[in-house]
Parts: structure tokens; C-alpha cells; sequence
């Protein structure tokens, strides 16, 4: 017989205790960190930089399901959906704060893991933790983090300066997070009405790893630098295409035409759409959570970028008055509207 591994009872360390725990091996890497955890108040220095700050709530039941996010998994992406807050911005994210409320049936060992993520997240982004807090919750398991970053005055990109002709771009490719989804709820139903089953996942690493494990763009960041190209606009595609574009145009005061051919969708998440019986188009302009960049840039950049695999020339912004439409492939115009995911609509029935 195996023995029943023993879990560690939170109870038993006290608030004080966990944050001890699970902050003592913080190594900090940033120079703008003067003080970290430890004290009241994190202690920062951006010297001449302008200071870019973003927050994230993750709620189980809401943003995520534990019954088949792997509590690792879970931790790196509550770090990288603050992150690509920063880089949406074209800044440079360099601290994080880390909030975490939990109900008793999480033992040490699960926050252990959750932390696992976090710290896996902020190595490979360069990234600092320099405070936080811990809370019992009667609602199950919340996420609260916030991002710090920085940038120079002239490099911060905002939502409300694209111009009539700029062209829209966005990074990798669209609607995969979704369709991940749409696959993880399948299997968990399918487990729900027979244990014994094991999930059917084969096959489906990219998708299932775009919604469990998403990475955020700092790359795009570094390579827009590279080509001496600064985004007209941006922001990053959390909620579905359409919603974000649309974003772009209303502060903008801009309307905006997209090419449904030119949207980039990974040949596995398209298949996997069909599978569902779903429009593969529709699942990149509402699926949301694909952390990608969308920005605008000027015309006369095009040369730099028309050849770079890392993003896509997908449309234009027009004049207001013009609206914000979708050319389908079929040569048809469609009007955009934002159909992405919502935190407070009703759950479907």
C-alpha cells in the first residue's frame, strides 16, 4: 500500500508565516528595485523613466477552472496577462506585486505550486516581486496582481493616437486560446460522466498551451525597437480582436477596415474550430485571452515590417465616419461589433 503523502495545513503557519515562506527565496534582479518585500512599502526607482502600473483579478470560477488548469500553470499565466499590460504600453515590465486570497482546502503545498509558476514567470521575464498580501476567501481561489514598468516619455504608446491610414498589425496568430478552451471543456465534461477516461488531448499541445500557458509579447517590443518602428497605437488582444480594435477606434475617434483573409490563424486551432463546428474567424475576433500585441503604424513603416513573419498587416484605420468594418473573404462588409468575453454577463444556460 502507498502511503498517503501528508499536506501542510496553512493553518498551521499563520499569514505572516506563509508570506515568509513563500517569499524567502525572492532574489532581486532589477536596479530599479531599491526595496523590496519586507517593509511596508516596496521602494522603487525609475529615475528619469515614466512609470507604467497595471492590475489583474483572477477569480476561480470566473477567469479560470481548476479543474483542469494545473496550479503551475495557473501562477504563469496570472504573471503574464499583467505583463503584456506593460508591453502593450511599449514598455518595459520590471516588478510585480503578488495578491493571493484561498479557502482552507488548499494545503501549503498547492500555494507552493501556484508560487512555482510565478517564480518560473518572473525568471524568464526579468521581472522582480517586491510585495503583496495573503487573505482566507470563502470564494474559492483569487489571483491579484499587479505589473510595474517603465519606459521613456517619447516610446510610451497609448489607445488614442491612431491615425486615418495607419496600418493595423497584430502579432503570432489569433483564436487559439479559445478553441484550447473550447477542448478542455469538452474532455472535463467527458470526465464528469466517466472518471475512468483519460483526457484526448493528443495532438492539441499548441492550442491547450495557448489558454493554459500563454506567453506575453516582450518579444514583438524588442523587435518594433529593432526596426526603428514605433506603434501609432496598441493594445493587447485580451478580450478578442474585434473588441480591441474597436477600443483603438473609439478613443482614437478613427474607423478601421479589417481583411477576414488577412487575420493569421494557426492551421490547429482552425481545425480544431471546424471539430467544434465553430467559425474559426469568429473564434479570433471574440475568443479573447491570446495575449498578442495589436497596434497601428504609420504607412511609411511598411517596408520595415512587410516581411516579418512575427506579425500580420491585417487592415487600416479609416475616418470615423466610415465605421468599423469587416471585409469577409467573399468581398462582403460586415459591421464590427465587440462580442468578446465579459466577466459579468450570465453564465450560457
Amino acid at each position: 500500500m502507498f502511503e498517503k503523502e501528508e499536506k501542510t495545513n496553512i493553518e498551521n503557519l499563520g499569514e505572516f508565516g506563509l508570506i515568509s515562506h513563500l517569499t524567502k527565496n525572492i532574489i532581486l534582479t532589477q536596479k530599479s528595485t531599491i526595496k523590496g518585500v519586507g517593509d511596508d512599502a516596496a521602494v522603487l526607482n525609475f529615475e528619469e523613466k515614466k512609470t507604467l502600473i497595471s492590475t489583474d483579478l483572477l477569480l476561480e470560477g470566473i477567469h479560470f477552472d481548476l479543474a483542469y488548469t494545473p496550479l503551475k500553470h495557473l501562477g504563469y499565466k496570472a504573471v503574464q496577462v499583467n505583463l503584456s499590460d506593460i508591453y502593450a504600453m511599449n514598455g518595459t515590465a520590471s516588478q510585480i506585486t503578488v495578491s493571493i486570497g484561498m479557502s482552507s482546502k488548499f494545503p501549503l503545498e498547492a500555494i507552493e505550486e501556484l508560487y512555482e509558476g510565478i517564480y518560473l514567470a518572473c525568471g524568464n521575464y526579468n521581472v522582480d516581486i517586491v510585495g503583496g498580501d495573503t487573505s482566507a476567501s470563502k470564494q474559492g481561489l483569487v489571483i491579484s496582481i499587479t505589473s510595474i514598468g517603465y519606459a521613456d516619455e517619447k516610446d510610451v504608446v497609448y489607445r488614442n493616437t491612431a491615425e486615418e491610414g495607419d496600418l493595423i498589425c497584430v502579432s503570432g496568430d489569433l483564436g487559439g486560446a479559445y478553441t484550447g478552451l473550447q477542448l478542455l471543456e469538452r474532455e472535463k465534461l467527458v470526465y464528469i460522466e466517466n472518471p475512468n477516461i483519460q483526457p484526448d488531448l493528443e495532438g492539441k499541445d499548441y492550442i491547450v498551451e495557448r489558454q493554459l500557458k500563454p506567453e506575453a509579447r516582450k518579444d514583438i517590443i524588442d523587435l518594433l525597437k529593432e526596426l526603428s518602428v514605433k506603434p501609432t497605437a496598441m493594445i493587447d488582444v485580451s478580450d478578442g480582436l474585434a473588441s480591441e480594435i474597436l477600443h483603438i477606434c473609439k478613443q482614437s475617434n478613427k474607423g478601421c477596415k479589417l481583411y477576414e483573409e488577412k487575420i493569421p490563424i494557426d492551421p490547429m486551432t482552425y481545425e480544431t474550430a471546424r471539430e467544434f463546428g465553430l467559425d474559426p474567424t469568429v473564434c479570433a475576433l471574440s475568443g479573447g485571452e491570446d495575449y498578442e500585441l495589436l497596434f497601428t503604424v504609420k504607412q511609411a513603416d511598411y517596408d520595415k515590417i512587410k516581411h516579418k513573419m512575427d506579425f500580420s498587416i491585417i487592415g487600416y484605420i479609416t475616418e470615423p465616419n466610415e465605421g468599423c468594418s469587416l471585409i469577409t473573404k467573399s468581398g462582403n462588409l460586415h459591421e464590427l461589433k465587440a462580442q468578446g468575453w465579459n466577466a459579468f454577463s450570465p453564465p450560457a444556460p
